[in-house]
């Protein structure tokens, strides 16, 4: 199962120096079956980016906690890492595309990084500051996640993780 798994800079990092990634409470997203059913129509290829797209906000969410933490040294971009894993669990308790991984990712599972290019970090330190009252609701925060998420994540084949990181 491909799976989209919700990451910072920081954490690409860690997955170069350690040979792994470890997901933050094991949260991942993927093509479920209940994700599958809340869409009307769509390719596996559409919803496969949708799950993406939820994993994409979910970084937001981790950089929201690194800037609060005072990690101005973080990039201000969202970070997808995509993996190929069947050890996961459904989670329909949360999202519709919400699973659990059991443990770390080794480097050798991971296919490709979806990552911000350098013109989105405005709008993502803007998002990451509003994407908790987005999703409360707020239509002015919706805005500003809505801009972030107007950038494309460009895409990056695993092999190149350790040029990515350095580059960063």
């Amino acid at each position: 199962m491909r799976i989209y798994l919700p990451a910072t800079w920081p954490m690409l990092a860690r997955t170069v120096k350690t040979g792994q990634f470890e997901p933050l409470g094991g949260t991942a997203f993927a093509l479920t079956p209940k994700l599958r059913e809340s869409y009307t129509a769509g390719d596996d290829e559409e919803l496969e980016y949708a799950a993406m797209s939820e994993a994409a906000r979910a970084s937001l969410r981790l950089l929201s906690v690194e800037f609060g933490l005072g990690e101005d040294g973080t990039p201000a971009r969202r970070v997808v890492v995509s993996a190929d894993t069947d050890d996961v669990t459904l989670r329909p308790d949360l999202d519709d595309g919400a699973v659990r991984v059991t443990g770390p990712v080794p480097l050798s599972k991971i296919a490709a990084v979806h990552v911000d290019l350098p013109e989105a970090e405005h709008a993502v330190r803007e998002a990451s500051g509003a994407v908790d009252k987005a999703d409360l609701g707020d239509l002015d925060a919706e805005f500003l996640v809505g801009e972030a998420e107007d950038f494309e994540l460009a895409w990056y084949d695993a092999s190149e993780l350790p040029f990515l990181v350095e580059l960063g």
